[in-house]
């Protein structure tokens, strides 16, 4: 549904009233579309990227997945490559591509969303240059949508590099000298270690999570975690609202990183020039380059429907909304631990194609007239 040469075209779906608009055509959006069609629903996949993968093919090289390959495939198609490997970044990439042609699903790229808004048929989708009428939508965005920096960033020196993980891309790409990596997720973890082999690494955690290791007694952690049923923990559970309030780091622990020569830091609390503050009162001076493994953060602000979005978030349960119609999809923790990851989100898709068809029938039911009775 793009030109040739890559520019948008006119999508012949703006025309009309379609029964769902997926919005982001990344795993969640592509399981979502999958569901969609088997029902044999008009739809159209928005992605604001040039192509499918995009914002997986702009992560930092050396990016591996830590679910292996046989944990990774969306709906109706597995992941190509052998069982207990673990991708990198372009090959699921292709994976994304790949899924969409072999089931021609309708995605239209260079399609971001600027404004949801609600009309008595259903919703508007507005992008760029086109608007979209649908019945029901899906906010397939995920949880990665801006990145964060805190505000302690402001106070260092225009003469330090500081960049994102979003942004980081290999080592040979930073200026020479230490790093401080600040964020002790599992970006922060890899970032450093990485870093770790030819330079001077402090890492600055604020808090402290478990770690897993990759495998245990010769399997992988996530046959483990599928085979306790760890992975299926809903959050409305007193277990998976323990389990919900902190991630966990796989497959690297500390003790590795302190004998590839990386120095722990406790959390940063202040910057000034080239000189930085720990929770220690320890300072590190002269320091040349920052990169922020500090997460993202929602952006729903193009979402313009009253009593949806209430600070930052989207109210739902398990991906359903208040208004009738919306949901959501693929975000962290939305129903199980699985929620976000690319060979889980399919159940949580496959949830919402059944209450996406039964509001289909009921509102195709209602817009039936009744059969008259004859006059006596």
């Amino acid at each position: 549904m793009t030109a040739p040469d890559g520019e948008a075209q006119k999508d012949p779906a703006s025309d009309q009233v379609l029964d769902v608009v997926v919005v982001g055509g990344s795993q969640a959006g592509l399981a979502m579309a999958w569901h969609l069609q088997r029902q044999g629903l008009r739809f159209v996949v928005l992605e604001a990227g040039p192509e499918l993968g995009h914002v997986w093919r702009s992560r930092w090289d050396s990016l591996k997945l830590f679910t292996p390959a046989q944990y990774d495939a969306l709906p109706g198609m597995a992941f190509p490559a052998p069982a207990d490997t673990y991708p990198t970044k372009d090959p699921v990439a292709d994976y994304l591509q790949a899924y969409a042609t072999a089931f021609d699903l309708p995605v239209q790229l260079h399609a971001r969303v600027t404004q949801l808004s609600k009309t008595d048929e259903g919703f508007e989708v507005h992008t760029a240059d086109q608007t979209y009428r649908a019945r029901q939508v899906v906010a397939a965005t995920g949880p990665f949508q801006v990145p964060f920096v805190p505000p302690q960033a402001r106070g260092l020196d225009p003469s330090v590099t500081q960049l994102h993980s979003a942004d980081y891309r290999n080592p040979q790409a930073l200026p020479d000298g230490p790093v401080l990596v600040v964020g002790g997720g599992n970006s922060g973890f890899q970032i450093a270690e990485e870093l770790a082999a030819t330079r001077t690494v402090d890492l600055s955690i604020a808090t402290r999570y478990p770690m897993l290791p990759q495998r245990r007694a010769g399997r992988d952690l996530f046959w483990w975690l599928t085979r306790l049923g760890l992975l299926r923990v809903t959050v409305t559970s007193r277990l998976g609202q323990r389990m919900s309030r902190r991630d966990f780091v796989i497959g690297t622990n500390r003790r590795r990183l302190e004998r590839a020569g990386v120095r722990f830091r406790p959390r940063l609390v202040d910057a000034e020039g080239r000189t930085v503050r720990f929770a220690d009162h320890r300072l590190l001076e002269d320091v040349g380059v920052v990169v922020w493994a500090t997460g993202y953060r929602p952006d729903y602000g193009w979402i313009h429907i009253p009593g949806v979005v209430r600070e930052g978030q989207v109210i739902h349960r398990r991906g359903v909304t208040q208004v009738p119609g919306l949901y959501l999809l693929g975000l962290s923790w939305q129903h199980t631990r699985g929620s976000a990851l690319l060979g889980f989100v399919h159940e949580d898709a496959a949830f919402l194609a059944d209450r996406i068809q039964a509001h289909h029938r009921a509102a195709a039911s209602a817009s039936v007239p009744a059969t008259q009775e004859p006059s006596s």
